[in-house]
């Protein structure tokens, strides 16, 4: 004979918050092994985590070390920018990109990104002011180049409302892409400018390996920044791009 329980809570009578399954010193058997809950708690009902049922966790305890948690995910195929609109609020207080086989469709073109504040009525990308320097590192394939090292005059802005470049020159071809990370710092503040550092390493059309290393600030202290875009300075591109929020 089989039967089924089905039921949302099983809780114990009395004022206690303990349920006890089995006597002392029997044990209970869980059939397969599986227990399936959306939220677990612990006994002082705080969230050890929450799920949506279907594998996505939020709400994770910190004991876990959730302190970076992947909020988006985005995927360029033969795109003109990817934009993050969403996720980034004063919930943490620096967000890293990740970027993943950047591969444009134009040979010799720059990899970039700008960002809109709160301030920004048009939401255009092209009010936020950018102060940088930037310097590269770079090995041709042949070796009749040895590693040289330079300070990037196209990779730097002067209180420039242009799109921020992060590695100049990439080559097109079908093996040939950029692959790094940017970090952004207190985006949501509303006293002290916005800070950003990025490391790209990518394939120069020229068949040089190059690193770009660029660090500035955003001036807009009064807004907060809410959106940011990554683009091709000439043309489409395919790739991806991950943003983590850190607490």
């Amino acid at each position: 004979m089989t039967s089924t329980l089905k039921t949302n809570a099983i809780e114990p009578e009395g004022g206690t918050t303990n349920l006890v399954i089995g006597e002392s010193g029997q044990n209970t058997v869980i059939s397969n092994n599986d227990i399936r809950a959306n939220v677990l708690q612990d006994a002082g009902g705080n969230a050890v985590f929450t799920s949506n049922g279907s594998g996505v966790l939020s709400g994770i305890n910190s004991g876990f070390g959730s302190a970076m948690v992947l909020l988006s995910t985005q995927t360029a195929s033969n795109s003109a920018s990817i934009s993050f609109t969403s996720g980034i609020d004063s919930t943490y207080g620096e967000y890293i990109f990740k970027f993943y086989n950047i591969n444009p469709a134009t040979d010799n073109t720059d990899f970039s990104f700008q960002v809109n504040s709160t301030n920004d009525a048009g939401g255009g990308y092209d009010t936020s002011l950018i102060t940088s320097g930037a310097f590269t590192s770079s090995h041709d394939e042949a070796n009749t180049a040895v590693a040289e090292v330079s300070y990037d005059t196209g990779g730097d802005l002067a209180q420039s409302a242009n799109f921020q470049v992060l590695c100049r020159d990439c080559g097109n071809g079908a093996d040939e892409s950029c692959a790094g990370i940017m970090h952004l710092f207190s985006p949501s503040s509303t006293t002290y400018v916005k800070h950003f550092y990025a490391t790209v390493q990518y394939m120069h059309y020229s068949s040089w390996a190059r690193t770009q290393y660029t660090a500035g600030y955003i001036n807009d202290a009064s807004y907060a920044i809410d959106d940011i875009q990554f683009k091709m300075s000439s043309g489409n591109f395919d790739g991806k791009i991950k943003m983590w929020g850190v607490k």
